[in-house]
């Protein structure tokens, strides 16, 4: 049997775990390999991608980020999610305001360090990008608009830090990038129609809560609409392999989503909304495989020289 103590360390350990959502970061993992491997790197070895080690500091770097962003994002809205999140709220306030600020500045602490070992230009980078989600999480959020796209950018920032790593400006970069932040931002619309109750009672002035929900929904529409363009160019314009399957069903499913979207009302609804749209980006970390599928079906393409 476990003891009383060693019980509430496990429980405070899972509760930070749900601060930090954990189960994200090995997607994040995953999404930065392969976007390395398949769109941003696509002329060296999968071996040399997978084993570089300052492409491994830049992506565990920029895990820790994340995470540490989702602390101090969960530390400003420990408030509002006990209206929108009750029963997160309760794991989550198992670990204390003072402690999960001790461990933001410890994890940042640590990203820094790992930075200096790839250079001071990955220093800056990080910084810029912790007081970034810092600015985000303390002010930006409340506001609409800005606050959308300054979420929706901050989501995609980690790829950038690949990018700029290997300093390879394909255009198909920039249109995978244009479909991702999209999604992104129209997740980011749907979380404020979902969480309404709880931006009302804190004075937090999202598209929904200023501008009304029929408002956000044209938005989510016209955004949604938008994502034919990066689309076509993806499918039409450059070799995106088979993955351009995915986005054809991605297309059809988001029609679908469309007309769920207006048909919505309760916070039930857009969580489905919610899921759809994970789903639609978290299967997209996988397709990206499809590209050339043969890296990883035919050995000798993965170990080829």
């Amino acid at each position: 049997m476990l003891s009383r103590k060693t019980k509430h360390t496990i429980k405070k350990i899972l509760s930070m775990f749900s601060v930090v959502r954990g189960y994200n970061i090995p997607i994040i993992v995953l999404a930065q390999y392969l976007s390395a491997i398949f769109i941003l790197a696509p002329e060296k070895r999968a071996l040399t991608v997978l084993l570089d080690f300052n492409l491994f500091i830049i992506v565990i770097a920029s895990c820790l980020t994340i995470a540490s962003g989702y602390i101090i994002n969960n530390f400003y809205d420990s408030k509002k999610d006990l209206i929108n999140r009750p029963n997160k709220s309760k794991i989550d306030r198992l670990v204390s305001q003072r402690t999960k600020l001790q461990v933001y500045f410890t994890v940042n602490f640590i990203v820094a360090l790992l930075a200096l070992l790839v250079s001071f230009r990955a220093v800056l980078y990080f910084s810029v990008y912790i007081f970034l989600i810092w600015f985000y999480s303390h002010k930006l959020k409340k506001y609409p608009i800005i606050g959308n796209l300054t979420a929706s950018l901050l989501a995609i920032l980690p790829f950038f830090a690949i990018l700029l790593y290997y300093k390879n400006l394909y255009p198909q970069i920039f249109a995978h990038a244009t479909f991702l932040f999209l999604l992104i931002l129209i997740r980011e619309i749907i979380k404020d129609l979902e969480n309404i109750k709880g931006d009302v009672a804190n004075d937090y002035q999202t598209i929904p809560v200023k501008y009304g929900e029929l408002f956000a929904k044209k938005i989510i529409s016209l955004l949604t609409v938008l994502t034919i363009i990066p689309v076509y160019l993806l499918v039409d314009k450059y070799d995106v392999g088979y993955m351009d399957i995915y986005f054809y069903v991605s297309l059809i499913v988001l029609l679908f989503f469309l007309f769920f979207l207006w048909n919505s009302n309760s916070k039930i609804q857009y969580l489905q909304l919610h899921v759809i749209l994970k789903f639609i980006i978290v299967s997209g970390v996988f397709s990206i495989v499809l590209i050339d599928p043969e890296v990883l079906i035919n050995g000798r393409a993965f170990l080829k020289i």
